[in-house]
């Protein structure tokens, strides 16, 4: 089988992802490493897709360089995890410099016992051939983000002396300058002028501190307060007005559904007012007593009409 991709990535960038297993695991498509690490990198579980059909081999894969770095050699073998079939594969893999980018060359041999005999010569080509396309875009993405990683060097910054080393011209930090005298063996090395600071009269105090050095101690306190709470107004009356105690009342244990939809019954009702109860109980007497005056009054005035001649 050969197979050719071209990606836009230079030849380096491509041999420096090859040549790391842990990065090359990371783009075959299909690939679970083991849990134990120290099977390597490359060894664990494939997943290998062909014709509808979902071949899982457990093997390890082992990744060589060759002497130029131009090329890789690929071999590995596996078996079904479930079944007794098992699968050997020899490839090889070219990085040839082309405009623009890099050709890779895919050429290898493959030879397989179990489920991937029953299938199709074509459909396991397909099948490969889809695979090493997958491989070959992770392999792209893999080498970019490595080298947006790489810290980038600006041509044009000069680089930096290193730290031991004296620029030309100048002396030595510890050398004495020519035309000036040495200090005294005795005299403490703060008292020897300074080369850039000018000659200070002498007799002249000491300087004032300028106002960007005061003392954050210097600045003027406000006095505290003595009632904390004197500038504060409280607006909230003492006690809640009688309807709003009333609603709450009434609303105490009750949902939202409730509250909003359903009436007042049974404990959740309001209570009536005293003035609404006067009222209910005249009412109850008062009726009674007004239609037994009217049925009075009719049979008085029917006695009166029979007494008539």
């Amino acid at each position: 089988m050969e197979h050719e991709v071209f990606v836009p990535v230079p030849v380096p960038a491509l041999r420096r992802t090859l040549a790391d297993p842990a990065r090359v695991a990371r783009c075959v498509p299909g690939f679970q490493q083991d849990a134990d690490s120290s099977a390597g990198p490359l060894a664990g579980r494939l997943k290998f897709r062909a014709g509808g059909h979902t071949i899982t081999y457990r093997g390890a894969l082992a990744l060589r360089p060759s002497e130029g770095g131009d090329s890789f050699s690929v071999s590995g073998e596996g078996a079904e995890a479930r079944g007794g079939g098992s699968a050997k594969l020899a490839l090889t893999i070219g990085l040839t410099r082309t405009d623009g980018g890099t050709t890779i060359g895919y050429s290898g041999t493959a030879r397989g016992e179990g489920r991937i005999v029953d299938l199709d010569i074509s459909t396991a080509l397909t099948a490969a051939q889809r695979l090493l396309d997958r491989f070959t875009q992770q392999l792209v993405t893999e080498s970019l983000s490595a080298r947006s990683d790489e810290p980038v060097r600006d041509a044009s910054v000069p680089d930096a002396p290193e730290s031991g080393a004296q620029e030309p011209g100048k002396p030595e930090s510890g050398a004495p300058e020519p035309g000036k005298p040495e200090p005294a063996a005795g005299e403490h090395a703060s008292d020897a002028p300074s080369p850039g600071a000018p000659d200070e009269p002498q007799g002249s105090g000491p300087a004032e501190p300028s106002a960007d050095k005061e003392s954050v101690f210097d600045s003027p306190v406000p006095p505290p307060s003595l009632d904390p709470s004197a500038e504060l107004e409280f607006t909230v009356p003492d006690e809640p007005p009688a309807e709003a105690a009333h609603a709450r009342r009434t609303m105490i244990g009750r949902s939202t559904e409730e509250v909003d939809h359903a009436p007042p019954r049974g404990r959740y009702a309001p209570v009536p007012s005293p003035e609404a109860g006067a009222a209910g109980i005249t009412l109850r007497w008062a009726a009674p007593a007004a239609a037994l005056a009217i049925a009075s009054a009719v049979v008085v005035g029917r006695a009166l009409r029979r007494r008539r001649p």
